[in-house]
């Protein structure tokens, strides 16, 4: 079966399944966008440029970097978080080995009480892959979604107090079609989010195949933007390599100030249908999506 025929036939599931939503979160754990932080890992003697890097092409601010225990069992790591208009990111460098399954959340998302949060995720589709336990400035806990996304939650003791966003990031997801309609559904009842884009056959380059085509699912709720791409595997790096997609006012002007960076372009502007987007990699090995407004 083709991708386009696939991808077809995951948006009928979609569809049929949608209207069965799990009860959604008794009430909403979301904060706002700009807590829910990118997590990028690098090595530590990449870890200075990389936060260079990144504030250099987006401006904004850091956090005082330190070298702390953020896991429940023994490690080390540096810390920092980097807060741009485009987006939040929290930074690690570690210093020991990492402990499973960190490095492999995508992002970490503030929520307003963890006992409550944890329990919505159970209830509505996730799976808790690492109880609930305390960091240096409160509680965290990772879940996974439905087709295998994993997204760290955390509450901080002294609520934090991040300027608002100037754009608000895409946070990028890849599923299969066989997973794409429980994985929905799962997220849709955690954040009390709303579909405003569904796409069965969105145009192929957004993902480096121009000739044919994907699903593009796009989930906006107070965590922030979630784009999610129903796709057969088949991706041409770096796609599926990127986790968070950046909306800047001026992409020209960004990429300049991204190259002066040391940041590397991996693949050269391109539309998708009114809009400029392009992949980059920051050093460190980070690879991203950037994209005009």
């Amino acid at each position: 079966m083709c991708l386009v025929t696939r991808v077809a036939s995951a948006a009928m599931l979609i569809g049929a399944t949608l209207g069965s939503l799990p009860a959604l979160a008794a009430q909403p754990v979301a904060v706002a966008p700009q807590y829910d932080t990118t997590h990028v890992y690098v090595a530590p003697e990449d870890f200075d440029r990389f936060v260079a890097s990144l504030v250099a092409t987006f401006g904004g601010t850091t956090t005082k970097q330190g070298v702390f225990t953020v896991t429940p069992t023994p490690s080390l790591t540096m810390s920092q978080l980097v807060l741009t208009p485009a987006g939040s990111v929290s930074v690690f460098g570690f210093k020991t080995p990492i402990p499973a399954p960190f490095g492999a959340e995508r992002t970490g998302y503030l929520v307003t009480e963890m006992d409550a949060a944890v329990k919505a995720a159970r209830a509505t589709g996730a799976d808790v892959i690492v109880a609930d336990f305390p960091d240096p400035i409160g509680r965290d806990a990772v879940i996974q979604w439905p087709g295998g996304v994993n997204t760290q939650i955390y509450w901080h003791t002294t609520p934090p107090n991040y300027p608002a966003l100037q754009t608000i990031p895409e946070n990028r997801v890849y599923v299969s079609p066989d997973r794409a309609a429980a994985f929905i559904k799962s997220f849709l009842a955690f954040s009390h989010g709303k579909i405003t884009v569904d796409q069965p056959q969105a145009p192929g380059i957004g993902i480096g195949r121009p000739s044919e085509t994907y699903r593009h699912v796009a989930i906006t709720s107070s965590f922030g933007r979630l784009a999610v791409f129903v796709t057969d595997g088949h991706l041409p790096y770096p796609y599926g390599r990127e986790m968070t997609g950046y909306e800047v006012p001026d992409l020209t002007a960004t990429l300049d100030k991204a190259k002066a960076a040391g940041v590397e372009i991996l693949v050269p502007p391109y539309a998708v249908g009114t809009k400029m987007e392009t992949m980059v990699k920051f050093p460190g090995g980070y690879i991203a999506e950037i994209h005009g407004q």
